[in-house]
């Protein structure tokens, strides 16, 4: 009789782990990007340095450092651009590649005012940051935590009926604050808004959640957490202007967006609960 308890026990513990593998989430691993040699920045002059300059990574890096398009590149007095062009667009945005505060984040999304950079990640994981222009000194954008509503292709403005917003996404409803494509002059520019290259608008806006509605004025399930934080100093040059004396003078420390998240984590989780329960029951 023994001898079978102890059988059955046996196999009731190697059932459970099989049941443990099968269910546990799976190691998460940092992507694997290419480093470049070394990080540092000079000026240049932009037009001359597009006539010498073909490859479109280099470019796509370029305007990313000076938080601008190609339309505006062009009307800079200068730039700064990296000495090595050779590593992953990361390696020149100041976001960190891992949080691991964040771990039980399924999907979130920072917007940096004093860097004008955002960042998405998912558990805890970097996955995409790119350039933005966010609201000028007249109409600053509200800082704190927001989730991802409604979103459109291409909708109108709400300050002029002639500007076209492709790839919107709003994060408060009541203020029509939202991230959109538009033109980034390099500086915060915006009636309030978030403005994004295109390839990075439309990235968001498929990689985001809605809200679920259960009728015109209440909310059943909230979208992806958004959080904007920081000043930007709006009276001093262009932040990134100090890269060529210090690579590393934006940087943002892991330890920087815990402290921005964790005020905001309880309801991220509890609202990430929720939307988890609902894709359950579809």
């Amino acid at each position: 009789m023994k001898k079978y308890l102890i059988v059955v026990i046996i196999g009731l513990v190697i059932w459970s782990c099989k049941q443990e593998q099968q269910t546990a989430t799976p190691k998460k691993t940092v992507p694997e990007r290419r480093q470049p040699k070394a990080v540092t920045y000079q000026w240049q002059n932009p037009k001359v340095w597009l006539s010498k300059t073909s490859d479109s990574s280099a470019i796509k890096i370029a305007l990313a450092v000076n938080r601008t398009d190609k339309a505006n590149f062009v009307k800079m007095d200068s730039i700064v651009v990296p000495t090595d062009f050779t590593g992953d667009l990361e390696y020149y945005l100041p976001f960190p590649f891992e949080v691991k505060s964040l771990n039980e984040v399924n999907k979130i999304i920072f917007f940096s005012y004093p860097t004008q950079t955002f960042a998405a990640y998912e558990n805890g994981l970097l996955i995409y940051t790119g350039p933005t222009n966010m609201g000028r000194k007249a109409d600053q954008t509200p800082t704190g935590l927001f989730f991802t509503n409604w979103k459109a292709e291409e909708t109108t403005s709400t300050f002029n009926d002639e500007w076209d917003l492709k790839w919107n996404f709003n994060i408060a409803n009541k203020l029509g604050i939202g991230w959109h494509q538009y033109e980034l002059p390099g500086y915060p520019a915006s009636h309030s808004c978030l403005r994004l290259q295109e390839k990075d608008a439309r990235f968001l806006y498929e990689w985001a959640e809605q809200w679920v509605l259960l009728d015109d004025d209440t909310v059943s399930v909230k979208g992806t957490p958004v959080i904007v934080y920081g000043a930007y100093a709006f009276e001093a040059t262009k932040p990134w202007s100090q890269l060529v004396a210090n690579p590393k003078a934006l940087a943002i420390s892991e330890e920087e967006i815990t402290k921005q998240a964790l005020p905001f984590l309880k309801t991220i989780l509890t609202e990430q609960q929720k939307r988890v329960k609902y894709q359950g029951k579809k």
